[in-house]
């Protein structure tokens, strides 16, 4: 299966580093998203970050030149996806926005685009069922930051076709990824291992076994983890641990995936972490020191 175009809907932090590294490897990307500001956003963020790439030595201001013109925007599905090979959605982790979209994108991509989407933890085969197009549908999780993390999670829905996770395999070596090929089960492989770990992590802060340093310098200097699961759960957006917990508590029923009330309440709040502001640590601008939050309720 040739791909040559491919649309990426949603233009927020996953968005626009999955056009980011298409672009960047040569393909022709339409990045779709109906707020027009956040486009704008999208493609200002991924010239900064081609800079930081240039700075690196990583790649020169021709390629970067070359990866800006393969961008383009959209703020219509229909239009955006009409000539595409292939379709990555990145938008919010929530099924009934992401059930909705794969309608629309299957009404108006060609027959033989391939639809993917890169949910962390919502069933691939749930999403390929309110198409035409299952054995058409996988997911293909990119880790973040996308142009920085080299694992590709291919999901393989219950219909999804060996031709289809083949070419998203080799499309996925092709981006300089290394890709990692699972089955549909509630947070495939990445989320059913990390978020029981982060919601532990939480509840020994709940339960006051330790502080929020703590727990995170246990994790880095014990385990090696380059980031404390308190530190990464702000990384992520305590909004989403949380919604990927819920889709395994759901999932398989049983208690130990159900989400800690800290987590609860911390989310309800609108402490989401660094998108936020504050989340387990306190977030100032650029700032890269982290101050811990003392706001646990």
């Amino acid at each position: 299966m040739d791909i040559k175009n491919v649309s990426v809907v949603g233009a927020g932090t996953m968005g626009n580093g999955i056009a980011h590294v298409f672009a960047q490897t040569g393909f022709k990307v339409t990045l779709i998203d109906v707020n027009t500001g956040q486009l704008e956003k999208a493609m200002a963020t991924i010239s900064k970050n081609i800079d930081r790439q240039i700075t690196k030595g990583i790649i020169t201001e021709d390629q970067k030149s070359a990866t800006l013109q393969n961008i383009s925007t959209s703020n219509s599905i229909s239009e955006g996806v009409h000539s595409a090979d292939l379709v990555v959605e990145a938008a919010t982790e929530n099924v009934q926005l992401k059930l909705d979209i794969f309608k629309q994108i299957d009404g108006a991509a060609p027959q033989h685009c391939i639809l993917a989407s890169n949910t962390s933890s919502i069933s691939i085969t749930k999403i390929g069922a309110v198409t035409k197009r299952a054995e058409m549908v996988i997911g293909m999780h990119f880790m973040n930051p996308v142009p920085v993390m080299k694992l590709v999670e291919i999901i393989n829905g219950y219909a999804t076709k060996k031709e289809v996770t083949d070419t998203v395999f080799e499309l996925s070596k092709q981006l300089g990824k290394i890709p990692c090929i699972v089955n549909d089960y509630p947070g495939f492989i990445a989320n059913r291992i990390l978020m029981p770990m982060i919601n532990e992590a939480i509840y020994s802060l709940y339960e006051n076994v330790a502080g929020v340093e703590e727990i995170d310098t246990v994790m880095k200097l014990g385990m090696a983890h380059p980031m404390g699961p308190l530190q990464l759960a702000d990384f992520i957006g305590l909004d989403v641990c949380h919604s990927i917990l819920k889709v395994l508590h759901d999932g398989f029923g049983n208690p130990k995936y159900a989400p800690c009330p800290l987590l609860t309440n911390m989310v309800t709040a609108g402490k989401t972490g660094v998108k936020s502001g504050e989340g387990f640590y306190l977030y100032s601008g650029n700032s890269k020191e982290l101050v811990v939050s003392t706001n646990f309720k």
